[in-house]
């Protein structure tokens, strides 16, 4: 009886020396306060985060805000009580989350800001798309397509924003409009899609086509606002080709738009990039050691950092995306996660 005891509290013992490296793996729980999950974009980085973060060993918790930003100050107390490993927010409203981002870090809790920057208050890490870049590269494209189409980079460009509260569309917005005032027969008409929602897309495009029925270029700040743009052109009897359109992000269905002749460009922000590199720097995050300036390989991606005055901001560069390389995997809208596992920064 006695050797029987022993036996089996040795393979009790084995099975728990096996089991402990996997505990020992798990560094914590950081939250991410998601804005939404209307787009794919937000539903990607969902999954982009969680599968790099589990990489480097921590696990990650998702709440959704559905676009309120009452609902995600009340997010944040939350979250706060819980004293998580780190939060990663991603702001439905840049200005009135900035005391819940302060409260965060009063209580010793790291903020990482994804994708939506908050620059009036300091945050342990930053990551984002270079937004301004995008607009840059987006002008780039707009001038390409005007010649094309009217000899010369003259026309009118209807730009659909997001909602005014996020600087990533502001950021795209400046970046686009400071490239293209360098073509004065070019007129831009801006108007925003509040809260980023489909169906206002649809209207803006639906009224201004009675507006102004020369348009000759629309501009979405998002693939599926560019999804509410085809449907107003449609039901206006417009075909793929009568309107030229745009949008940014890289979204499976603005891939899925040039494939069916609709959309001319899709300027793609590297959505796997921007999630790699918050899991790469976690461990230097939750135990606030310095994150230095300069370049970083982010999954084959050039990604910069600089200390800015809301602390250590890391921008990576987009790209273009047309029918000459819609198919390319590297691109988050084919939906073909990097196989490489990352690892944390030294």
């Amino acid at each position: 009886m006695k050797r029987i005891l022993l036996s089996i509290f040795g393979i009790l013992a084995l099975a728990f020396a096996t089991l402990t490296p996997a505990f020992a793996q798990s560094k914590g729980t950081v939250y991410y306060l998601v804005p939404t999950l209307l787009d794919e974009f937000q539903t990607g980085s969902v999954s982009a985060l969680e599968m790099f973060l589990k990489q480097v060993g921590y696990e990650m918790k998702t709440l959704n805000a559905d676009n309120k930003t009452d609902a995600q100050q009340s997010q944040m107390n939350d979250v706060i009580a819980l004293k998580p490993a780190a939060i990663i927010l991603a702001a439905v409203d840049f200005n009135a989350l900035k005391p819940s981002v302060e409260s965060a870090r009063a209580a010793g809790i790291p903020v990482v800001e994804f994708d939506r920057p908050i620059t009036s208050t300091k945050s342990d890490f930053t990551s984002v798309a270079g937004t301004v870049e995008i607009g840059h590269v987006a002008a780039d494209s707009a001038e390409k397509l005007l010649k094309e189409k009217n000899g010369a980079v003259k026309g009118k460009i209807l730009q659909v924003l997001g909602d005014p509260g996020d600087p990533y569309t502001l950021d795209i917005q400046k970046g686009f409009e400071e490239k293209m005032k360098a073509f004065p027969d070019v007129k831009i008409i801006s108007l925003p899609a509040m809260q980023w929602e489909a169906s206002n897309a649809g209207t803006i495009v639906s009224d201004q086509l009675q507006a102004n029925p020369d348009i000759d270029l629309i501009f979405s700040h998002a693939a599926h606002l560019s999804v509410a743009a085809v449907a107003s052109l449609e039901s206006a009897g417009k075909k793929p080709g009568d309107i030229m359109l745009m949008s940014s992000n890289g979204a499976p269905v603005g891939l899925d738009l040039i494939r069916k002749g609709w959309l001319n460009v899709e300027v793609e922000q590297p959505l796997y990039a921007q999630a790699a590199a918050v899991a790469m720097l976690m461990d230097k995050i939750v135990n606030k050691q310095e994150i230095k300036p300069g370049e970083y390989d982010v999954i084959g991606l050039k990604g910069v950092v600089t200390n800015e005055e809301w602390g250590p901001n890391l921008k990576v560069p987009g790209a273009a995306i047309d029918k000459s390389n819609v198919d390319d995997p590297k691109f988050w809208g084919n939906q073909k996660p990097p196989t490489d596992k990352i690892k944390s920064v030294e």
